[in-house]
Order: structure tokens, then sequence, then C-alpha cells
């Protein structure tokens, strides 16, 4: 680079001005066979030397030819029609060539190409069943007319050559850029490097006094802090959060942690005797232990509904335990809100109204902490209601809905869920693991769960789930889900903060983890029904 920059100053000095960087030769070591490539090498040293104030120049744009890859190797080895010519023998000199040993020697493509182009110039003809050489000698003028592109960017030809070159797709339009240059206020023909560090030594001997310093620059950007950045959990559930609302949802309040058995599990239709509800899975709280009194009319129609059956339905024919109704407890999933909002629907003036919410929060099981579980950990849920919706509708919400997570390759399986039939899991594939992954669960709401609560008997309810921590772990590469919580720093966490700072300062979406590979969104909103 250092012999560029004083090339640039030696022509600087003997003709005052460069009008075209293009006419510059760059020294071997510094070569560069494509124009533009060799233009962003000079800008490179002129950058260098515009630092020092020893010249100024301005960037000049064109719009320029270039070659394309199949350009760029006929270029290099030669036009089809000249290497099929290069391959036959002369007529007369021995026996011709068959086309399946042409193609062994040129290859399928040049064969292809290069024989129409080769008869059509007179430079070869058949023979019996093969090929010979009919022209001794032959100028190849698309190699050379592709050099020429090549070195400069232009073809002295005419427009008409260019347009020939570019119906076969051997040349682009593209931007070109080149720079005149000037003397700067501080242009010597030498170019001294200046000091960037102010050293004891230095001081010592004085020599500071005489040394020049290379100037602050104060437009560099710092090195980047290791801190201050989101957290990917929080990343990933603000992507979720658009996605939800990009598709016309509302989002439901969750910042009740504490819940009731009764909206818990009872107002599910979560049978009394589930395991889920023993204390090995479910966190209850011993003061207060009971919750206040549920409204009336509802906790006696739910509790009917769970003794003796309603609705169609025969119920679990099992004694009902106002105890166990009452007791308090930390939500172990929040489709507990989506009750509350469910039964608040039905009880709104006006009549039933079609919805579709949303909820992401924190949940909480009594289970052992693993590498793939945890005592507390967020759940995304989304509901709709609607009348005339069915499985077919919750299918194809669910492939809408995760292919504008990235996730376009499912599976769906029979499940069993005490307040969904059908019922629904969902499996992604993942191509880390090479297997199929459970991302979810769905299913449509019971009878059992809606009409004790006022709805229409013609109303259907869609519901799904799913953690947020294991996307979060598929998308950032992370086996362990205690990394993400815990105060031990998973390497991935570090370069995801770096990633989200650099996106957060070139794009400024609000789709953060879509930035890291900064892909524009489709906000387009899909009605589902």
């Amino acid at each position: 680079m250092e012999s560029l920059q004083q090339l640039i100053i030696d022509t600087l000095e003997r003709d005052g001005k460069i009008a075209d960087t293009r006419a510059i030769k760059l020294p071997p070591a510094l070569h560069k066979d494509d124009v533009q490539e060799a233009q962003m090498v000079i800008q490179g040293a002129l950058n260098s030397l515009l630092s020092r104030e020893m010249i100024e120049y301005t960037t000049q744009e064109v719009m320029g030819t270039g070659l394309t890859p199949e350009g760029a190797q006929i270029a290099e080895l030669g036009s089809h029609e000249a290497r099929v010519w290069a391959a036959l023998p002369a007529k007369g000199s021995g026996p011709a060539l068959s086309i399946p040993e042409l193609k062994k020697v040129v290859g399928d493509e040049s064969a292809k190409i290069g024989q129409g182009r080769a008869f059509k110039s007179g430079w070869i003809g058949k023979e019996g069943d093969g090929l010979v050489k009919l022209a001794p000698t032959i100028t190849d003028t698309t190699q050379n007319e592709l050099k020429e592109i090549q070195s400069t960017g232009t073809l002295a030809a005419g427009d008409k050559a260019i347009s020939e070159l570019k119906k076969r797709k051997l040349v682009v339009q593209k931007k070109g850029l080149w720079f005149t240059v000037t003397k700067g206020t501080n242009f010597s023909t030498s170019i001294a490097k200046p000091e960037t560090d102010l050293t004891y030594d230095m001081l010592q001997s004085g020599v500071w006094k005489s040394s020049t310093f290379k100037q602050y620059n104060f437009e560099a950007e710092g090195t980047p802090t290791n801190g201050g950045a989101l957290h990917p959990l929080l990343k990933v559930r603000e992507e979720f959060r658009n996605i939800f609302f990009e598709m016309g949802f509302a989002e439901m309040p969750t910042s009740q942690f504490v819940e009731s058995g009764f909206w818990n599990f009872d107002t599910l239709f979560v049978p009394q005797q589930h395991p889920a509800r023993d204390l090995q899975d479910t966190f209850y709280l011993s003061d207060p232990a009971e919750s206040h009194a549920p409204p009336k009319d509802y906790y006696d129609i739910v509790a009917r509904t769970h003794e003796h059956g309603n609705f169609g339905s025969i119920g679990y024919r099992t004694p009902w335990r106002d105890a166990d109704s009452r007791r308090l407890l930390l939500r172990t999933h929040t489709t507990a809100t989506s009750a509350r909002m469910l039964k608040a629907l039905a009880d709104r003036e006006g009549g039933f109204k079609p919805v579709k919410m949303f909820s992401i929060d924190r949940v909480f099981r009594n289970e052992a902490v693993d590498a793939t579980h945890l005592a507390e950990f967020h759940q995304v849920e989304g509901v709709v209601a609607d009348r005339g919706i069915t499985l077919g509708d919750l299918i194809g919400f669910m492939q809408t809905f995760f292919k504008k997570m990235g996730v376009d390759n499912l599976r769906f399986k029979p499940a069993y869920n005490p307040y969904t039939e059908p019922s629904l899991e969902i499996f992604a594939f993942h191509k880390g693991l090479n297997r199929w992954v459970e991302i979810g669960n769905s299913g449509m709401f019971r009878p059992e769960m809606l009409e004790p609560m006022g709805l229409p008997p013609d109303v259907r309810v869609l519901g799904w789930g799913l953690s947020l921590e294991r996307p979060t772990m598929i998308r950032y590469g992370i086996s362990n889900i205690r990394a993400l919580l815990w105060h031990f720093e998973h390497p991935s966490i570090g370069r995801a903060q770096s990633v989200y700072r650099k996106c957060r300062k070139i794009c400024r979406s609000p789709v953060l983890i879509r930035c890291i590979f900064h892909e524009e969104i489709n906000l387009t909103v899909e009605i589902i029904y």
C-alpha cells in the first residue's frame, strides 16, 4: 500500500492533478484484473493520504460494464466456440471427433453452446459422424472484448457489441467509481509515518518536540462495550409480540402471578384429582392460603359441570371440594388469564364479538431444574374466538404463525388436554439436531369450559401455547436452558448482544431478532377467519 501511496504522490508532484484514477497502473503486488476492484484499492490509499491532509479527492460515479461469472471464465479460458475449435483435429489430418468425445474434452456446456457459434463462423464442419476444424486460425473476438471490459470497464467497439454480450449474459451494467485527486494542505513528496502514542522514552529524550503525531479521529467508533444490550430472551419476546400485532391480536393483561385453583384449573375443566394439581407439580401459597370467593353463579355452574355434568357432558362424577378450588397457587400457565378474558367476553354488553388475544409472561412449575427445565419460565399463548372456525383453521393458523417465526416445516400429532378437544401437539424439524422437536400444544376449548362462562353454544375458541425459552435456545444454539437466566453467561448471549447493538445502529428495526440477518419483514396482515 505504501508503494501505491508514493505513486500517487509522485504523480501529483509531476502533473499537479490526477484527473482520473483509472489511468493509474497498480504496482504488481496490488494488481487487480477488475477495474472496480482496482479502484477500491486506490481508494484505500487515498483515504490514508487524506487523513494526513496530503491530498484531497472527489468521487465520480459512472455506469460501467462488468463481467458475469461466465464472462469472467471466458475472459480467462476463451469462448465456448474457441474451445470447441481448439479441441477438433484439422480437416484431413486425422479422424473426426465425435460429439460424445468432444463433450469429454471441453465439457457439456461448451460443447452445446460452442458448436452452433463455431458452425456459424465457419470455423468447424461435419465429417461423417464427427466434427473437424476448417479454419486454420481464428480470432477469439469474444474473449478479447471481455478482457477489454475487465480491464477498462468500457468497450471501444461500442454499444452494439456490449448489447450482444449482454444478450449472451456475459456482461452486466453496474455502477462504477473513480476519483479526481488534488494536492492537500500538507502535501509533501515524502510520506512520514506519524506517531500514534506518546511514550515515556519520547518524553525523557525530548524527541516528542520534533515528532509528528497522528491527529485524533473523533468520528471513529469506540470499542463496543460488553453490557448495555437487551437480553436475547427479551428480543425473542419482542419478535413474538410483533408477529401477534401484525396479525391483528390484542395483548391480554398478565400481571397476576397468584391465582386460585378455581381460575387456574377448575374453569378449564381440569379435574380436581388431576396429577398437575399435586404438590410435586404446583407451588401452593401458605400465607395467605385461600382466595376470595369466586363469582357465585359462575362458581356453582362450574362445580355442577365437574361433579354431575352439564351441557351434554357427564362430568367427572367425583365429589367437588371447595377447599381445592379456593387454594392459592403460583399460576402454572397463562391460560388462567385467557379464562378470565373469555368470561369477560361472555359478560360484555351487546353480545359476543369475535376476538384474537395473546399473552407472553412467566409461569411456575414445581419441577426439578435441569438442562431443559426450569421452575420458572415464560409461556406464549394465543386465543382466537369466533363462530364457524374449525380444527383446519387452527392448523392453518399455526402454519402461518410459525412461518413468520422462520419455522415452515411442521407436523401435528393428536394429544390429550383436559380443556381442549380435539388437541394437537406441534412439532418442527430441527436441522441442527436432525430430528422433530415438540414446540407447542394446541386445541379447541371444550364446551364444558366455554358454556359455563355464558358463551353461545356455536362459538368456537382456538388456543395454543409454547415456551419462550425453547425457541430462544434453538435460535442461539444454547443447549442448557439455565444459561439463559442464571448468573453465568453463555458465549452465544454475548455474541447476540454484540450483534444487537450493531443492528440497532445500522437499521434500527423494532423486530430485533430478524435484524441479526438484516432481513426485511413482510408486514402483511393475514386474515384467518
